[in-house]
């Protein structure tokens, strides 16, 4: 195989290469996109009936387009032809049936057409989707061809109105971008200045730098008459030569004569006429097929560092996307189990992260403390149960049939114990807030935890064990907190209630013991003595139950949130360990689709380096 050869084989491998992996949306999807750009393709563009099928299959050496009257090319077709060696037996592969090998043509033409009607329907409408065909030959050249539908200029029944449009509009985008080459076909029974395929031509490329004219239909000239002045460049000048084809008559395509044959008959009718006799080393469809090749190979080693670089960068990316999808699971048991362990790691460590600040979250633990628990505290309803109706109530039936003699002792404790009860929500309260952000914590943890991003149902497991260790750590929360509101209603402080008779003896003319003693203000001295004593609680538990709650919830979270866990996986057989580590799906085939990926342009990185630089 010749240089030309490997660097234009080249450029088709990548391509087809690039369509079969299109759909995937990987961390190199733009670089690829730019590759895909990057590489020359040639679009063919005509008017409707202007013989652009028939240049194909000249090209190809094969009767393998569908025809008709009116519009027939209803979808983009990317045809890639392959050479391979000679005497090999032809066949095709349609892209979307990737494992089917076509070797009768006619059943090409059918599927091309059967894959429109998919899309479009049975109607004369178009879609932009291209259908992408492989053709295996020794009789063709390397060449990337895109035909297109034929150009209109007003819309036949069946079609809608702006059906001229959109397949202006669908040609422009392939023709626009300034690594195609267009393949401009124009009859030459009609007026090259009203050639559609040189309109959009001169429009898209007004140098004509990339644009190939080609003339059929020379044999159906007027006689007296013929394309001389176009073919030499007289009439419109490219900066590419004119070349003309002779397509098969439709006798020939009625009487299914080879292509082959068809090849030989427009040799012949170059070499024996005496208007193009002079050019005919310069026409048909052989020497288009040729010329194409080589002015490809020019384009693509002019374009060979670009594309070597957006190879190299799409290699980066690629090594670094597999690195993040990791690696296969193995199968043994042990392996499983340490590719266990390792996730369990990697979750508790952004986890801790969370909770000592390197990533936000555990700030709301805080917040639960220095916001939430002291206004709890602040709203709870002191001033109705130690009011002044309620006070003579509780010391009252405190009291019984015996009023007390100097101090309320029964009444004072029962109004203690009923003030300290109320303590019972804000503690739980505290404990249940800080089990929703520890809750929360995980579920964030285990999101933002790349390495279990492959293993969906060992997500729900983990989020399952801690879930439930948090209960328990919840549970022995509100229990450790509750028994701290308990031990403070249990024991009251003493030294406080041996300083109320300092502090009456210290008021200024004190009413009579026998006076003052059912009096509201004595109540009222009552109910704020209380209050005061629960002021004093309120500040020792607006400490003490933080601490407890951070004891029990928080630092065992931080400690031993997944030790039940660890004894439970440890118990496992390997075949529940590969249960555990089921990947997801959409991730494996993401894995795949890199790891041909990376094998495609590793490879054409080697070959590029080894034609590049071969003369």
């Amino acid at each position: 195989m010749t240089t030309m050869e490997s660097l234009i084989g080249l450029v088709n491998r990548i391509q087809r290469a690039c369509t079969v992996l299109g759909d995937y949306g990987g961390a190199d999807n733009n670089t690829f996109s730019s590759l895909w750009e990057a590489l020359p393709s040639v679009a063919v563009v005509g008017g409707q009936s202007s013989g652009k099928s028939s240049v194909l299959e000249s090209i190809v050496g094969r009767d393998f387009l569908p025809r008709g009257s009116g519009i027939v090319t209803r979808r983009p077709l990317v045809l890639q032809l392959h050479k391979i060696e000679s005497g090999a037996e032809e066949y095709a592969e349609f892209l979307h049936l990737p494992r089917r090998k076509f070797t009768d043509f006619s059943l090409v033409r059918a599927e091309i057409q059967d894959e429109t009607d998919r899309i479009t329907g049975k109607t004369k409408q178009i879609s932009p989707i291209p259908i992408h065909l492989s053709i295996y030959s020794p009789n063709v050249v390397n060449l990337t061809l895109i035909d297109l539908p034929g150009l209109t200029k007003v819309a036949v029944e069946g079609q809608p109105e702006n059906i001229v449009e959109e397949i202006e509009t669908m040609v422009r985008s392939f023709v626009e971008k300034p690594n195609c080459i267009i393949l401009a076909i124009s009859p030459a029974n009609q007026d090259i200045a009203t050639s559609d395929a040189i309109k959009i031509s001169r429009e898209v490329d007004p140098e004509g730098e990339r644009t190939f004219g080609v003339l059929t239909k020379l044999d159906l000239m007027d006689k007296g008459t013929n394309a001389l002045e176009v073919l030499e460049g007289r009439s419109y000048r490219l900066q590419h030569p004119w070349v003309g084809i002779v397509n098969r008559s439709q006798a020939d395509i009625n009487k299914n004569v080879d292509m082959i044959v068809a090849r030989h008959k427009e040799r012949e009718y170059f070499a024996s006429s005496p208007d193009y006799g002079h050019l005919a080393h310069k026409m048909g469809s052989e020497y288009l097929a040729k010329l194409l090749s080589q002015h490809l190979e020019s384009v693509i080693r002019a374009r060979i560092p670009s594309i070597t670089s957006l190879i190299n960068k799409s290699v980066e990316e690629l090594e670094s996307e597999m690195e993040h999808l990791g690696r296969p699971i193995a199968l043994d048991a042990g392996a499983q189990l340490y590719t266990i362990l390792e996730l369990c790691r990697a979750f508790e460590r952004i986890f801790k992260e969370h909770l000592d600040g390197g990533r936000p979250g555990g700030d709301r633990i805080y917040n639960v403390f220095d916001n939430q628990l002291p206004a709890a505290l602040r709203k709870l309803p002191f001033e109705r149960h130690l009011s002044l109706q309620n006070v003579k109530k509780v010391v009252s039936e405190a009291d019984g049939y015996q009023p007390h003699l100097i101090a309320p002792e029964q009444g004072y404790r029962r109004l203690i114990e009923g003030s300290l009860n109320y303590f019972r929500g804000p503690a739980e309260a505290s404990v249940d807030a800080v089990h929703f952000v520890l809750k929360e914590l995980v579920r964030k943890s285990i999101a933002e935890t790349q390495e279990l991003k492959r293993f969906p149902t060992f997500q729900a497991l983990l989020a399952t064990a801690s879930n439930e260790a948090l209960e328990r750590f919840r549970e022995e929360g509100k229990t450790t907190t509750l028994r701290l509101v308990d031990m403070e209603s249990s024991y009251l402080t003493v030294d406080f209630f041996r300083r109320l008779p300092q502090e009456v003896e210290k008021t200024a003319n004190p009413a009579p013991s026998n006076v003052d003693r059912y009096a509201e203000g004595h109540f009222r001295r009552i109910g704020s003595n209380v209050l005061s004593y629960v002021g004093l609680v309120s500040d020792t538990l607006r400490n003490t139950i933080p601490k407890a709650v951070v004891y029990c919830q928080v630092r065992q979270a931080k400690q031993y949130l997944l030790s039940h866990f660890y004894t439970e996986i440890g118990k496992k057989e390997g075949k529940q360990l590969s249960i555990m580590l089921d990947e997801d799906p959409a991730l494996m085939e993401r894995r795949q689709q890199c790891a041909k990926r990376l094998e495609l342009y590793k490879a054409a990185r080697d070959e590029i380096d080894s034609v590049s630089w071969a003369r």
